[in-house]
């Protein structure tokens, strides 16, 4: 069956062949692959998922200022502030995208998806679709099971490593996986999942990865927030029927295209971008000087 995860054409095609849903499909390659039964499948994800909303409220509830200081309980800030650009169900959809991501930058408990860098955007988008519309457990089970397809699609495609395609490969493919997750989880069908990735994935092209002193911190964590943000709107308009044009499996194969395209100083090395700007270059020599100034004698020597 690994076949069927190659391309988005192939996951559509078995779906329309076999009548089934595409949680159904993922289900079953889980179970083909990996020799696990749907029981465990989904008592791991019901794990994965208590998992992620732990970490939202990690974020919104204790410390979350990083050894760097570039981090300093942003979430909880953006949460309780009075004034709201939209509506307050988007100010905690960015403060739990947030909240997510500071747990990871602050060592805490997360679940990758798919990457750490980009851990915040599957919580925060998930979490805040729930308390809207209420969707039971096993609905958001199954999105997750969507998303992993999707990633999966990505990974063969493109790539989920922000060392290989920028930015746009960790936090792009995580919110084409909410995104894609959202419009399941709201009734959409097949042609709707995969035009939500494609919208998703088109908003999100060229996306550097430039970390400022090396660190998964900044600009990362508020890129999870954006990123959740572009989830939304993509999946807003794919429930329209609004059109992404370019088929979805085109838009990832320019994905890749656009990563393997990319500089070096762009993939993660904090060669370039924010990370190379003076006040970057700043904060890493501190950062380094910190971490020398903690380390044993022998280890120093």
């Amino acid at each position: 069956m690994a076949f069927l995860f190659d391309s988005f054409q192939h996951w559509k095609k078995y779906c329309d062949e076999k009548n089934m849903s595409l949680s159904e499909v993922v289900v079953e390659y889980e179970c083909d692959q990996k020799n696990r039964t749907e029981e465990e499948i989904f008592t791991g994800l019901a794990q994965a998922w208590e998992v992620m909303k732990d970490a939202v409220h990690t974020g919104l509830e204790e410390d979350m200022t990083s050894r760097s200081g570039m981090i300093n309980n942003g979430a909880k800030k953006v949460h309780r502030h009075p004034k709201t650009v939209l509506s307050k169900e988007f100010q905690n959809l960015i403060a739990r995208a947030l909240a997510a991501k500071e747990v990871n930058s602050c060592m805490g408990r997360i679940v990758a998806a798919p990457t750490a860098g980009a851990s915040g955007i599957m919580p925060g988008v998930l979490f805040t679709l729930q308390e809207i519309h209420t969707i039971p457990d096993k609905k958001i089970l199954e999105a997750m099971l969507v998303a992993a397809g999707i990633a999966l699609i990505i990974e063969q495609r493109a790539s989920l490593a922000g060392a290989v395609g920028g930015c746009q490969a960790e936090t792009g493919s995580a919110a084409a996986m909410a995104s894609g997750a959202i419009v399941y989880c709201l009734g959409g069908d097949i042609d709707q999942v995969f035009n939500a990735v494609a919208i998703t994935i088109q908003c999100m092209l060229g996306l550097v990865c430039d970390p400022v002193a090396g660190l998964v911190e900044v600009p990362c964590v508020v890129r999870n927030a954006s990123a959740a943000a572009i989830a939304n709107s993509s999946a807003q308009i794919a429930l329209a029927d609004v059109n992404s044009v370019i088929p979805v499996d085109e838009v990832i194969e320019a994905m890749g295209e656009i990563g393997a395209s990319m500089e070096t100083r762009y993939k993660e090395t904090a060669l370039g971008g924010l990370a190379a700007t003076p006040t970057a270059q700043r904060i890493a020599k501190k950062v380094l000087i910190r971490d020398i100034e903690i380390l044993p004698d022998e280890e120093v020597k």
